[in-house]
């Protein structure tokens, strides 16, 4: 059964192209039509009325960590490598030591939070192998929104013992990987200083001969920290995007917060979606993602909050901050409309999915903005307002897969 919604603003197409008065037509959880103006058929179907409302498609949070949600803000003052490192650090403590009915729990909270914050998508890097993934399908299960699962074995290499022996994961570990892309969307890598030239090898053929049945995704770490892209280049020579592009061919990367102009560019060149995650970045301390220049250079950029442990799972803030640091830190700032596409086209477009945009076949994923909520109101510029002013308290509803999800989120 159709659903109309009328006199609306909206955020139209790829473009995010504004549309002061318009309507929506959903049908089966997708966008049947939409366009400017009022609907001019029949009102056989129930009718919305959006006088008031702007319809913008719903947030795409590109990059997350929910299983350490059960730690937020442990370990604040400790250093990089002593908080998240996947072996070593107090991150790994807590998802190894943590009882399972909280970590569900708490996992489901910050999937609730997600929603009240205008996120109908999330792509979460599941570490604990297989059993991570039950634990974030547990959490997850009965909710609307969705969530691209990205597993990985619990295993890791360390190049400065292990890179010129170019050690290979075993048939056990190849059997693990494979077990595992059956339950998931694909591989959430941690980085190339865990692996060997042979074991990112190994994973990108894996994928390929997975992909002849189903689509994976692969993603992965890089140059999250001065520490750990100078250990890449003193023990291989090279750096770690590098590294990646020659042996894995991902289809995206996370960070690149400390990559060369060149490794830039060469992401660039070869097409690989960029997933940046700017709060966590100065939570840690370990600098501030190339924005600008990454755009410069043809980038198609996502955007994410990565782990619960450190950082809100909020986009809203998170395209603040972006709007105030590429203002303050860089040449040339970004307009709040390619903020926002950051939010939504692009990182439905590094994730395949048929997300991210009000246009006819996408799926029916929106948030429905106040106009004359006090924080925004008078909007002057709807991209402005919603980058830098717009809030959770500034939605009156999200909607996911054509349906509304207050049932969700109380």
């Amino acid at each position: 059964m159709d659903v109309i919604i009328r006199n609306i603003s909206l955020f139209f197409g790829e473009n995010l192209d504004y549309i002061d008065k318009g309507h929506i037509i959903i049908n089966r959880g997708k966008i049947k039509r939409v366009g400017s103006g009022d609907y001019e058929g029949g009102y056989d179907y129930p009718i919305y009325e959006g006088e008031g409302i702007l319809a913008c498609p719903g947030f795409i949070n590109a990059h997350t960590h929910i299983g350490d949600s059960f730690g937020k803000d442990i370990g604040i003052d400790s250093s990089f490598e002593t908080r998240i490192h996947p072996i070593h650090g107090i991150k790994n403590n807590i998802l190894q030591k943590s009882e399972r009915k909280h970590l569900i729990n708490f996992m489901r909270s910050s999937a609730i939070s997600m929603m009240r914050k205008g996120v109908v998508v999330f792509a979460d890097f599941r570490e604990g192998g297989l059993q991570g993934i039950d634990q974030i399908k547990e959490a997850t299960s009965g909710l609307s929104i969705k969530s691209i699962i990205l597993g990985r074995p619990d295993y890791y290499y360390d190049i400065s013992q292990d890179f010129y022996k170019n050690r290979q994961f075993t048939p056990d570990i190849i059997k693990l990987i494979c077990n595992i892309l059956n339950f998931t969307d694909g591989l959430g890598i941690s980085g190339a200083n865990e692996n060997t030239d042979s074991s990112l090898n190994q994973y990108r053929e894996i994928i390929q001969k997975k992909s002849l049945k189903k689509k994976y995704l692969i993603g992965i770490h890089a140059s999250e920290s001065l520490e750990t892209e100078k250990k890449s280049i003193t023990v291989t020579g090279k750096s770690e995007v590098q590294r990646i592009i020659g042996n894995l061919s991902p289809n995206f990367i996370v960070h690149l917060t400390n990559a060369s102009d060149m490794d830039i560019k060469l992401v660039a060149k070869k097409k690989i979606g960029i997933v940046v995650c700017p709060r966590a970045n100065g939570t840690l301390g370990v600098g501030i993602p190339k924005i600008a220049k990454m755009l410069s250079y043809g980038c198609c950029i996502g955007i994410g909050t990565d782990n619960v442990m450190i950082n809100s799972p909020d986009m809203f803030r998170e395209l603040d901050y972006i709007w105030k640091l590429t203002r303050t830190l860089e040449d040339k700032p970004v307009p709040p409309r390619e903020i926002l596409k950051m939010a939504t086209v692009n990182g439905a477009k590094i994730l395949g999915i048929n997300s991210g945009a009000i246009v006819t076949g996408r799926s029916a994923d929106m948030i429905f903005i106040d106009k004359n909520n006090l924080d925004i109101s008078p909007m002057h510029d709807p991209y402005t307002s919603i980058v830098h002013r717009a809030n959770p308290n500034t939605i009156l509803n999200v909607m996911i897969d054509g349906k509304f999800v207050d049932g969700d989120i109380i």
